[in-house]
């Protein structure tokens, strides 16, 4: 397959991302294909670690391939939509529970679906260029592939800011939000890659590891708790139009810029999995969302504004200020026969 490279390399799975010119986004048969490749390494005893990298400077995975998505939604197809993101979550909860080390370097962009591939291992490795980010409310959906679980556990209020912004993370953020384990100058990831598959022992990515450079998260907790610590939008609206920071006004101007539908269900989310360290628990939730997003969300809208005629102007079904909780509350409601299994 020419967007994915897996094999065996000495003790380790080897899982490489192929698609650089498309910033390494996540297709389906991507997807199928990576879970393949766990369940089929699980029991093989000469398999002793997988490493996860991606091709390219640019980005680790920046996000899924929404493309198809779209294309399929448009002509009123919805079970494709509802098929990838079920399969993907299957995925993304092998990958968190695996039980073998997983080791990710993280370069460039690390968003959305490339955050499912990336973020769920035992060793994630973030360095000097690394950007995570779960922009999800900016095109319709929530925080998902298990990423409503990291946020809901981020300290204080981060993951609600997180969550609405899409905030970008540098590696300092990324590691104190809980989406990174370790900053490694990427200059040293090749070496530290080709020891692993040799044999060393995993303590060789501590050992290679340093302080990184400051983030944004930690010295503005005091701003984010202030207004994402509220428990409706119009709450963080009137808060952050108060603050007169530049930190404030960037992520009031994100907020506004967001599905009201989207963020208004996750903080809802957040509520919820707070605490919460069973991925497929976050994982179904999420997927209540995800699998009625095209049909009654903003996620087709959200697609046409910024990928598709690329006006950034789209129209949402609900405004910020006006959203009622109960539109948010039926879009996590229960689905019946459709609801999300692992088997």
């Amino acid at each position: 397959m020419s967007d994915i490279f897996i094999r065996v390399e000495g003790c380790a799975g080897r899982i490489t991302l192929t698609r650089p010119k498309a910033l390494n986004a996540v297709t389906y048969q991507m997807v199928t294909a990576i879970h393949a490749a766990l369940e089929s390494w699980q029991d093989d005893t000469a398999v002793k670690l997988v490493i996860i990298d991606a091709e390219g400077e640019k980005a680790f995975s920046a996000g899924g391939d929404i493309a198809e998505l779209y294309e399929t939604g448009k002509r009123g197809d919805f079970a494709f939509g509802q098929t990838f993101w079920r399969d993907e979550y299957r995925m993304n909860a092998a990958l968190h529970d695996y039980p073998k080390p997983v080791v990710s370097f993280l370069q460039g962009f690390t968003m959305g679906g490339g955050m499912g591939v990336g973020c769920h291992g035992s060793h994630r490795v973030v360095g000097e260029s690394s950007q995570v980010a779960m922009p999800e409310c900016g095109i319709g959906l929530v925080p998902d592939v298990g990423g409503s679980m990291i946020l809901a556990n981020a300290p204080g209020a981060c993951g609600a800011y997180l969550g609405l912004t899409g905030a970008r993370m540098v590696a300092a953020d990324a590691i104190y939000a809980g989406f990174a384990d370790l900053y490694i100058p990427e200059a040293k990831w090749t070496k530290l890659i080709e020891d692993l598959w040799n044999g060393a022992d995993l303590e060789v990515l501590t050992a290679a590891s340093s302080t990184a450079p400051e983030g944004h998260l930690e010295p503005n907790q005091t701003i984010i708790d202030a207004a994402f610590a509220q428990t409706n939008l119009s709450a963080i609206l009137e808060v952050l139009q108060a603050d007169t920071s530049a930190f404030a006004a960037a992520a009031l101007k994100s907020v506004n810029r967001a599905s009201p539908l989207s963020m208004a269900a996750t903080l809802l989310i957040m509520k919820r999995l707070r605490g919460c360290t069973d991925v497929r628990e976050a994982l179904a939730l999420e997927y209540r969302f995800t699998a009625r997003a095209m049909e009654y969300g903003d996620f087709l809208e959200g697609i046409r504004a910024a990928i598709i005629d690329k006006d950034r102007t789209p129209r949402w079904k609900h405004s910020t200020a006006q959203i009622d909780p109960s539109v948010a509350e039926a879009m996590l409601a229960p689905l019946g026969r459709l609801e999300l299994t692992f088997p």
